[in-house]
């Protein structure tokens, strides 16, 4: 199965340049214009990882094959989504498709773009996304209780369990707090029963990303909006990326020394995007593991805490059904060794069983028999 994060934001905000850089597509037609994006765009991007084809380089390997997390492009928001205005049914339906939720949100003042709500202000701006986003969690809760509520006053044991469990996630939705806030806070089968029975959109991890203007890169630091943002993400343990979209379109479409010279111009070691993509990446709470040999350098996706019989899946059912033992040795260990044959002379490649739990930057042989 592929991760995915949807782009959320008000219209103008920037999200649709983004995309587009993302993609370095012109599938999202960046329009001044609220809906240009109707049917959600999906783009698959290639997550950044030098170490890769540092690996590739060691082993002289012939192919190098990178591992991809897909970016949806989501319609703009407006006020009163949850009631249906603008696409908001559609809107909100694709929400609930994606993984996490990549918040766009404009730092960049600009005559020339107009701003739906009329000034430029990214606090407001989430504030909106995640009125809507509460609002349509509201409805699914009372709906369910409603047909609950008559089952738990009888002596229906599961039911009597729902109704607390709905019971509480109505409060926090009535506090116009979004249900990912209290993560830590409800008790893990609540916390269950949110996420994996009833879908609620406001249990999906957040990522914020500052669009600042040309002029304040490279990282917004004298940008009032950036730092409120900055603010509310520290509040809610999420991360935030600044970057300025238009800079980040410009660059997609570059040859790699004159991206470059860009960059450099401007003070930023990489794009802007690659940052988005590796924070998406940890948000969605996955660890990246390497197949080598001269024949293909390969990495591979697998959400923390994947055993290794399961991470060999991922390459074959065939080897996680006939699985062994996993050969493993860490990136950093392997780099000091300087390839797998002097790895393996100084005895530094591990022989791991089915209860081993992959770690990131793990570069890993499987052993199988079928």
């Amino acid at each position: 199965m592929g991760f995915n994060l949807g782009i959320v934001g008000l219209p103008n905000v920037g999200k649709s340049t983004l995309f587009n850089a993302l993609t370095e597509t012109a599938k999202a037609q960046a329009a001044n214009y609220p809906f240009c994006t109707i049917e959600p765009n999906i783009g698959v991007v290639e997550v950044p990882d030098d170490r890769l084809y540092r690996i590739a380089e060691l082993e002289k390997s012939r192919k190098i094959t990178p591992t991809f997390i897909e970016f949806v492009d989501i319609a703009g928001l407006v006020k009163g989504a949850s009631k249906g205005e603008g696409l908001g049914n559609q809107f909100l339906s694709h929400i609930r498709e994606v993984d996490a939720i990549a918040m766009v949100l404009r730092c960049f003042e600009n005559p020339d773009v107009v701003h739906v709500e009329g000034s430029v202000d990214p606090i407001r701006d989430a504030d909106i996304i995640d009125i809507e986003l509460i609002a349509k969690d509201l409805e699914s809760v009372n709906r369910r209780l409603e047909r609950v509520e008559k089952a738990a006053k009888g002596n229906d044991k599961k039911a009597k369990e729902e109704f607390e469990y709905l019971k509480e996630i109505k409060e926090v939705l009535e506090g116009l707090e979004p249900l990912r806030r209290y993560k830590d806070k409800f008790a893990e089968d609540t916390w269950m029963y949110a996420t994996k029975e009833l879908f609620l959109l406001t249990t999906k991890p957040v990522m914020y990303i500052a669009n600042i203007g040309e002029a304040d890169l490279p990282e917004g630091d004298n940008n009032p909006h950036v730092q409120k943002v900055k603010e509310r993400a520290r509040e809610e343990n999420a991360p935030v990326v600044v970057l300025c979209a238009e800079l980040e379109a410009q660059l997609a479409g570059l040859e790699r020394e004159e991206r470059k010279e860009l960059l450099e111009a401007y003070g930023l070691k990489e794009p802007g995007l690659h940052k988005v993509i590796r924070e998406g990446y940890r948000l969605l709470n996955l660890i990246t593991f390497f197949t080598a040999g001269e024949k293909e350098t390969r990495a591979w996706t697998v959400v923390k805490g994947t055993k290794a019989p399961r991470a060999a899946g991922k390459i074959h059912s065939d080897i996680e059904r006939g699985f062994i033992a996993a050969e493993v040795i860490n990136y950093e260990d392997y780099i000091k060794a300087g390839s797998m044959v002097k790895a393996k002379e100084k005895g530094l490649v591990r022989l791991e069983g089915k209860e081993y739990e992959v770690q990131d930057g793990d570069i890993i042989y499987f052993r199988f028999n079928v």
